[in-house]
């Protein structure tokens, strides 16, 4: 089997101005993300951890730190409560690392849903570090991507609804990241200092632009089968069942493609 990647990039140039990232089919007939480096490229699964690995037989090094919280502090209620050593929050920032890149390579996809859905996981990466993390210096290494990580939750979820039309579901979902920062920054006594976050300031300037599209929301019943799938979409996001609104999404663009010319007789 050969092992120089040439072959796989010929024709596919690096770009330092923009992110180039696509989707192939690999080889075991999976999806698969390849995102575009200087000195190569990043293959990533589509669902699972992003290099496909089962760390201790876990979906992921978080799920399996879970567990461990869960059954320490289960086996022993009286005692000290379970601890993340420094060499375990490395483990889990590498980890972390690994969605940032592919929740990127979503959005630059347009897979909104599947996009919310790493983004959330790593929020949720986030509040189990804080919880349990033995040092400080560890809870901070996490916790200073927060704001970034919620702009880009919201915007993930927001996004559907924008296309959509459903401009007040939207800006729900854009009040939602608004709030997180604001409380992120209340809890590190920065609150004075919200002007100065960048994030924040985006969200603020997004949800302007949108309200300014009007109140518009999709209308009563669906009048067609392609504008049922829509309504779905919506409650899918809406109620952040990710996994069912990327296999809606793509159903959307399956039916909105035109079909082919006949072929010849």
């Amino acid at each position: 089997m050969p092992r120089d990647i040439t072959r796989i990039i010929d024709g596919w140039e690096f770009d330092p101005d923009r992110i180039s990232v696509r989707l192939i089919a690999g080889e075991d007939g999976r999806e698969k993300i390849q995102l575009r480096l200087d000195l190569g490229l990043l293959q990533m699964e589509i669902d699972g951890r992003p290099d496909g690995q089962r760390p201790a037989g876990f979906e992921s090094w978080l799920d399996y730190y879970r567990h461990e919280q869960a059954a320490h502090d289960a086996a022993n209620p009286d005692a000290a409560p379970f601890t993340l050593s420094e060499s375990d929050c490395e483990r889990l920032l590498r980890e972390g690392v690994q969605y940032y890149h592919r929740y990127l390579s979503f959005w630059h996809l347009e897979r909104y849903e599947l996009c919310a859905r790493d983004t959330r996981r790593n929020l949720q990466l986030f509040r189990f570090v804080r919880e349990h993390a033995k040092h400080e210096r560890d809870r901070m290494r996490f916790d200073q991507w927060r704001p970034y990580v919620i702009m880009m939750h919201a915007r993930a979820v927001a996004t559907p609804f924008v296309e959509l039309g459903d401009f007040p579901t939207a800006i729900s979902a854009i009040d939602a990241g608004i709030r997180e920062i604001r409380q992120f920054l209340e809890e590190y006594g920065q609150a004075d200092k919200a002007s100065e976050c960048g994030e924040l300031v985006q969200l603020e300037k997004w949800r302007e632009e949108v309200v300014a599209k009007g109140p518009t929301r999709l209308p009563g019943p669906p009048p067609d089968a392609l504008t049922g799938l829509r309504h779905r979409l919506a409650d899918a996001v809406r109620e952040e069942r990710f996994e069912d609104a990327a296999r809606l999404r793509d159903e959307i663009q399956r039916m909105s493609q035109p079909e082919g010319p006949p072929a010849a007789g």
